[in-house]
């Protein structure tokens, strides 16, 4: 349904469950878990310092498989919708009386003290108070993150698509060049001469095309835009 808002973390679930069923996903982060598990003992007492985010120590047994996501999963989300993947610390938004509830349950029922925590949200909500659909997470380790509460509205259903420009460079280039074919369009026959030809239709399309791509590069220089790929996950970017 078109007027229908975007789930953000019902599309994330869909991303991880195209590949790997629930319980293949215990499975595997339970044996990634173990392996590594005195191999990341001995690293961390080798480089004799705290990890920028730390490895909670969760009853794997009490996890839920469907609140279980890894970071390539988190990624993909984030450079489709446009939203940010970064420290609570960084974070202005309130958060609900329902995230610090889930927080205390889990610590009491792992017997832990969680930390490291990460949400994903819209770049403004990093800048200004907004509530557009924050999820909060707690790093379970090699690059899997447990999901721990949502909160907010839901996004606009057509953020994917009004954000699909700013993915990458290639899409923001072919975004320019379709506008530069309509906006060629639009400039009516007969305006430079009395029968319009081919070649000035090129010409009028060159003309457009270095315009559009102008502004779009002043814009983005100006206000410090960057692309989806490259702010997923970067506290500096402004958006």
């Amino acid at each position: 349904m078109l007027g229908q808002r975007t789930n953000i973390e019902d599309k994330l679930r869909r991303v991880r469950n195209r590949n790997v069923s629930e319980q293949d996903l215990m499975n595997q982060v339970f044996k990634v878990l173990e392996e590594d598990r005195f191999r990341e003992s001995n690293i961390i007492k080798t480089l004799n310092g705290v990890t920028q985010t730390p490895v909670n120590q969760f009853d794997f047994d009490q996890l839920q498989a469907d609140r279980i996501y890894h970071i390539s999963q988190i990624k993909k989300i984030c450079i489709t919708y446009r939203l940010r993947f970064l420290d609570t610390k960084y974070f202005k938004g309130k958060y609900p009386q329902s995230a610090l509830s889930e927080i205390k349950y889990l610590e009491n029922k792992h017997q832990t003290t969680l930390g490291g925590f990460k949400i994903i949200a819209p770049s403004k909500m990093f800048v200004l108070e907004k509530t557009d659909d924050p999820l909060l997470f707690a790093p379970l380790g090699n690059g899997y993150f447990y999901l721990i509460d949502r909160w907010g509205n839901d996004l606009h259903p057509l953020r994917k698509w009004l954000m699909w420009p700013f993915k990458t460079f290639e899409t923001t280039a072919f975004t320019v060049f379709l506008a530069s074919i309509l906006a060629t369009l639009l400039v009516p026959d007969g305006l430079f001469s009395k029968e319009q030809t081919f070649s000035q239709d090129i010409m009028v399309f060159f003309f457009m095309f270095k315009s559009i791509a102008a502004v779009v590069i002043f814009y983005g220089f100006a206000l410090g835009k960057n692309f989806n790929t490259a702010i997923w996950d970067r506290k500096y970017d402004k958006s």
